[in-house]
């Protein structure tokens, strides 16, 4: 974490593209918020736009705006999130879920500076700094024809990769600390200690949800603690018992729907902005589309078949198909 700080610090001070890579739950966010601050460009926007939460139509509206017209409900202009942060930066988290389309769009910013709105003629010049984000090894998505090869250079002009926390465990007790005291003025609580068995467990457990994992622990335990101290007792069994598996995870057989149902919304919220208006296309389209893909797997892509299945008529999953860009 040491060279991912030192490399962040060199490069806010340029305008270079940076693309960070790591597993969901590392901090991405966050680094891409720290090269924003301590860029000259700190006084300007910081605009983020989860690339993973929107239809490909709805995603190049909310990038590029539109016009009035452009498309059924477009009932006025609107900007778009590369024109609200002119003079600042713009983080584009998921990029790697963008369509081969969209990023056709995206090179031409990131190269000429410029776009049109959807609907639109004329041309808007923006000066926009780009960081992205991505979950997945872009390079693989390239080999595999998902990503454009013109578009990963471009972005990949200083990669920062984000190592996974059970990689660096020995950060668990800072970080520890660091929500302790977050969650306790959030909660008007006054837990500061942390019992050694559960400091103990919290290190021996494997992470695979990350930081962002290891916040909703903290979270949680100072919520339910009835004295000053984060005792054993107040983290989830996964983590006493020294099972590395996520509740995710265990719940194919374990964890019964509404947990399951309920950790996906939880999951949603955290990945959205604090100020986003569209949590039900967020978290409800992703998992519809999910649904249907499975679905349409189970049925060997016979749409009829699936519709019935789903309790749709076959015209409603085909425009679903299609608004998703479901392919079999």
């Amino acid at each position: 974490m040491g060279d991912v700080y030192r490399l962040t610090r060199k490069v806010a001070q340029t305008n270079a593209s940076v693309l960070l890579l790591g597993e969901t739950g590392t901090g991405k966010e966050m680094i891409a918020s720290a090269v924003h601050r301590l860029s000259g460009r700190a006084s300007g926007p910081f605009v983020k736009v989860n690339c993973g939460a929107l239809s490909e139509s709805l995603l190049e509206s909310e990038l590029f705006g539109h016009v009035r017209g452009a498309f059924t409900g477009a009932i006025g202009n609107r900007t778009g999130r590369f024109e609200a942060a002119h003079g600042g930066t713009i983080f584009l988290d998921e990029i790697n879920s963008t369509s081969l389309h969209l990023q056709v769009k995206l090179l031409r910013v990131l190269q000429e500076r410029e776009f049109e709105r959807v609907g639109d003629t004329a041309t808007i010049r923006v000066d926009t700094r780009v960081i992205a984000a991505s979950n997945r090894l872009l390079l693989e998505e390239v080999g595999e024809g998902k990503f454009r090869e013109d578009l990963y250079w471009r972005l990949n002009v200083v990669p920062i990769r984000i190592p996974p926390l059970r990689e660096r465990r020995e950060d668990i007790p800072e970080l520890v600390a660091h929500f302790l005291n977050v969650y306790s003025e959030v909660n008007d609580r006054h837990v500061v200690h942390i019992q050694r068995e559960a400091m103990e467990a919290l290190q021996d457990h494997n992470w695979p949800g990350n930081v962002r994992e290891l916040q909703n622990y903290v979270e949680r335990a100072v919520v339910l603690a009835e004295g000053d101290e984060l005792t054993l007792d107040l983290l989830p069994p996964e983590i006493r018992t020294g099972d590395n598996r996520s509740a995710m995870s265990l719940g194919r057989g374990v964890a019964d729907f509404d947990t399951l149902a309920f950790e996906v919304v939880q999951q949603g919220l955290q990945d959205a902005d604090t100020d986003a208006e569209d949590l039900h296309n967020r978290v409800v389209n992703r998992v519809e589309k999910e649904l249907i893909v499975q679905v349409m797997s189970a049925c060997a892509n016979v749409q009829t078949k699936a519709a019935t299945r789903l309790g749709i008529n076959r015209n409603t999953l085909h425009k679903k198909l299609k608004e998703y860009e479901i392919e079999s």
